[in-house]
């Protein structure tokens, strides 16, 4: 093998290497914005696991209220 098919074997190394260098960065720039997407909808998603927590304790709130009156009722029937 001669210098010359050395260079080019060289060369068609270094285009194929670039190219893939190009393809990774592509997919890593598109992962990129999808984790920036999922990382929106993680902060939405906690927001509305927050306010059904809340309401949850509302309702455990009001069904205890509920439950102490019925307990003072039943206790003046007696």
């Amino acid at each position: 093998m001669n210098i010359d098919e050395r260079l080019e074997r060289l060369t068609d190394r270094h285009e194929a290497l670039t190219q893939s260098l190009e393809l990774l960065t592509s997919d890593v720039r598109g992962l990129e914005k999808q984790v920036e997407s999922l990382a929106a909808s993680m902060g939405n998603m906690d927001k509305f696991v927050g306010e059904i927590a809340e309401g949850t304790a509302r309702l455990l709130h009001i069904a205890q209220i509920h439950e102490h009156r019925i307990t003072r009722l039943e206790d003046r029937s007696e």
